[in-house]
């Protein structure tokens, strides 16, 4: 080891206690004017700071939540504003709940969370490739668009990009893209899974639907000549595996109740029943796999020696209204 003598600091060598304050000052100036993470401003009426609300006496079902230019929170009862939030140069298209929390998406391809009860902003994602096809630019047309008109298709591709699940107290939410689709929890904005359609495919954000336990996506496939060939939907789920299904390229999806969707595939085949809580197509009455069905049709096939019975044989009501619970909240047929 080498020794190096002490350095001893003359009076040149120290820094004047004038200097230290004015370094002090200009850090303390820098950091008071350091840009807010994401332009993020929560405010309350007529500009004044938002001051901290208590959660318990004032949540989401208190407030009429709206948004345009930001996100902006007006009291139920009154009709005055409890506070906004905004982030500077970037406008708020779309707004849905994820349970008591209120998730936004903005004009520049980020999503946002906010808690209502104390409007904290939770966490922030920008999805890649949001928003360029919010905007439209680009595209066949895009350039005859009014300003009204973009602003109209920015606003109804957002609501087709952001889908939330209400999972039994744990909600989610998806983001779709033409080209991605992106899985979040809401608990921490984390990134759960992330999904590419397959070469010469595209996602459909505008023909998504989604259920309490399911966001269902379908997808266009195109040939070398560009012409739509073939198409599919695929199921995605944060709590299990997710599922697929080849369809045409037209196929619709209606959401029937909480759990099942009716999958329609053209004139010549027959619209089909998907039940999203148990990953499974409702097996129709009078076919051969009827009796040993993972999903059988609400009220059970009326030939059926088991529909109405429980697993011990005995006759027992019909579920969903004995439950007194909606209906597809629970597949017929199905263990609780």
């Amino acid at each position: 080891m080498s020794w190096k003598p002490l350095r001893v600091l003359t009076p040149r060598s120290i820094l004047p206690a004038s200097a230290v304050v004015l370094v002090l000052a200009a850090g303390a100036a820098a950091h008071a004017n350091k840009p807010v993470p994401f332009g993020d401003r929560v405010a309350g009426p007529g500009d004044a700071g938002a001051t901290p609300v208590n959660s318990e006496s004032l949540g989401s079902a208190d407030l009429d939540l709206r948004v345009g230019p930001g996100l902006e929170a007006f009291h139920q009862q009154t009709g005055e504003q409890a506070w906004s939030y905004r982030r500077e140069g970037v406008e708020a298209l779309y707004l849905a709940m994820a349970g008591d929390n209120a998730i936004v998406v903005w004009d520049d391809g980020m999503v946002t969370s906010v808690r209502p009860g104390d409007h904290e902003v939770r966490w922030h994602r920008v999805v890649p490739g949001l928003a360029d096809w919010l905007h439209g630019d680009g595209e066949p047309g895009a350039d005859k668009r009014t300003d009204a008109q973009r602003k109209a298709l920015a606003k109804q591709r957002a609501a087709a990009a952001l889908h939330t699940v209400q999972r039994d107290g744990s909600p989610w939410l998806a983001l779709v893209t033409p080209n991605l689709t992106m899985g979040l929890r809401d608990a921490d904005g984390d990134l759960r899974y992330n999904d590419k359609p397959s070469g010469g495919c595209v996602y459909d954000p505008l023909r998504a639907v989604h259920t309490d336990y399911a966001v269902l996506i379908p997808r266009t496939c195109t040939n070398s000549g560009g012409q739509a060939v073939s198409g599919g939907i695929t199921g995605y789920r944060l709590d299990s595996n997710g599922w697929s299904t080849s369809t045409g390229p037209t196929a619709t999806v209606k959401v029937l109740d909480r759990s099942r969707v009716e999958i329609t595939d053209g004139p010549v085949v027959p619209p089909r029943v998907f039940d999203t809580k148990a990953a499974a197509p409702e097996t129709a009455c009078g076919s051969v796999g009827a009796p040993f069905a993972a999903v059988r049709p609400q009220g059970g096939c009326a030939a059926d020696p088991a529909a109405g019975q429980d697993p011990a044989g005995n006759p027992t009501p019909d579920a969903p209204a004995a439950a007194g619970a909606p209906a597809g909240d629970q597949p017929a047929g199905q263990p609780q």
